[in-house]
């Protein structure tokens, strides 16, 4: 049954972090910790106390500007063979995809060269999107930003403000609802976390302008309606919020993170942890969780011993926050 029991916090790792965009964890429980403005992979070893986090490398031909930067990780579901780890970041002239090798072992990695696999992402100072994830199928999912370009969203051959669903080479992925295209979901302003329920299911947590933060339940060649409506207006043509925030004060959610039948999502002008009960297709009464305790919240990633890695973003050295969930 899905549940909104408190978390607890189990620790606090001061990795002394600058600005971290998003946490993924290697098939050895080493976690990789992107920062946005420094372009820097930063490294925790499975089971480390507090102290400063090690560094993977550097991500080339990043420009960081406004929400530019490295943004976004993915672990391939194939990295036992072929050791990519894959990076949305935001370079000199759109946002773009590329994949790193990891080479090494735990404790002596290193970051190989990296292979650019998709370009032409529009960029702005603000609503660049930036989260991707393998999902249940293989495929590459990316969530973007209409880049402050409102024709974009509505325009299924633009890549702006839209889901996209690639191949793991960077191809637009067979299946796809717009026929060669890489457009899965349209209709987004800015997308900011992506996950799958238990029956696959995707959702995904969007910023809203002054109002209607939204999560919502991802269909093929669904149309989510920015910038001609926000929320859950009931309008024909356009699919509903399953949770709408009416203050963007309470939430602005960035990452999601789906435990059991609850999702998680870090909130950053909310300052808290959203927890939303799914059943089904239906999102119950999202429930706040630390609000102002830890300033803002950029990213919730499931750890491999099941506990929540939480990360801050102040623009201090920041730090993982690490939740127990309930059972």
């Amino acid at each position: 049954m899905p549940t909104t029991d408190q978390p607890t916090v189990a620790g606090q790792l001061n990795a002394e972090l600058r600005l971290p965009w998003s946490t993924v964890f290697l098939p050895d429980g080493t976690a990789v910790i992107s920062e946005r403005d420094t372009a820097l992979l930063r490294t925790i070893a499975p089971g480390a106390g507090n102290g400063p986090a090690g560094t993977l490398g550097k991500v080339p031909d990043v420009v960081p500007g406004g929400e530019g930067g490295l943004l976004g990780l993915a672990v391939s579901p194939d990295f036992a063979r072929d050791r990519y780890l894959y990076a949305y970041f935001t370079a000199e002239s759109d946002n773009r995809i590329a994949r790193l090798r990891i080479e090494g072992n735990t404790g002596a990695l290193r970051l190989g060269v990296p292979e650019v696999i998709f370009t032409g992402i529009p960029k702005a100072s603000t609503h660049n999107g930036g989260r991707i994830r393998f999902g249940p199928d293989g495929q590459l999912y990316v969530g973007t930003g209409d880049s402050q370009r409102r024709g974009q969203p509505q325009d299924p051959k633009a890549l702006g403000g839209k889901i996209l669903r690639i191949t793991p080479a960077g191809r637009p992925a067979p299946g796809n609802p717009f026929d060669g295209n890489p457009v899965y979901s349209l209709g987004h302003r800015n997308v900011q976390g992506l996950d799958w329920d238990s029956s696959g299911r995707l959702w995904a947590s969007e910023f809203g302008p002054d109002v209607d933060d939204e999560l919502n339940l991802i269909v093929p060649g669904g149309n989510y309606g920015w910038p001609e409506v926000t929320g859950s207006p009931h309008r024909a043509g356009f699919l509903d919020a399953k949770v709408v925030w009416p203050s963007t004060a309470d939430s602005s959610p960035s990452g999601l993170e789906i435990v059991g039948e609850t999702a998680y999502l870090g909130a950053l002008r909310g300052q808290r942890v959203w927890a939303v009960p799914l059943n089904g297709e239906f999102a119950g009464d999202p429930v706040s969780y630390f609000t102002g305790m830890y300033g803002r919240i950029r990213d919730v990633a499931l750890a491999p011993d099941g506990r929540l890695w939480v990360l801050s973003n102040n623009k201090n050295p920041d730090f993982v926050l690490v939740l127990a969930l309930p059972v």
